[in-house]
């Protein structure tokens, strides 16, 4: 069953779509015909792997663009971000160096990503076909700037960069 999405979003407690199901259709260019498209792991899952496209090593605080075979039209009014996969960030290191990346509605080239190994030690070693980053798409809004004098007031202010706080109390 499709779903369009206006509808998915209006009203996330109709259960006429299955769980995890499509609603968004994207065209889909493989540029390499032996690489696994990009998939979701799990129903309900956001993010859909990217793949190597080639085996790739990085030392020790090394980046590098990594192609993935990938290549999609998205429609108007989306973008694709790519992150970072959280199992390869937290067991080696590996993240995207502009996480997200961006890919957006206009684009029809490969979707490559530049991977950086933060691990001041380890080398990581990536074969061709493993999973590397993970793409999500969503709904953009597209703004009207609008020039004023003056903001409104909130309760933050201009308060940024850790003007709250952030560690926990001493404990006595």
């Amino acid at each position: 069953m499709t779903v369009s999405h206006e509808t998915a979003v209006a009203n996330p407690a109709d259960t006429s779509a299955e769980y995890g199901a499509p609603t968004l259709q994207v065209e889909l260019k493989m540029l390499d015909a032996d690489l696994e498209a990009p998939s979701y792991a799990h129903p309900g899952d956001a993010g859909a792997d990217l793949r190597a496209r080639a085996d790739v090593s990085l030392a020790p605080g090394e980046r590098k663009l990594v192609a993935t075979g990938v290549s999609i039209a998205l429609p108007n009014g989306y973008v694709a971000l790519i992150h970072p996969r959280s199992g390869l960030a937290t067991k080696h290191g590996l993240t995207v160096v502009n996480a997200p990346g961006t890919v957006d509605a206009g684009y029809r080239g490969e979707i490559s990503v530049t991977l950086l190994n933060t691990d001041k030690n380890q080398a990581i070693e990536l074969k061709r076909g493993d999973r590397i980053a993970q793409m999500v798409i969503q709904r953009v809004e597209y703004a009207q700037f609008v020039s004023v004098e003056e903001l409104s007031d909130t309760s933050r202010g201009t308060g940024g960069f850790g003007s709250t706080g952030g560690f926990a109390p001493a404990v006595s």
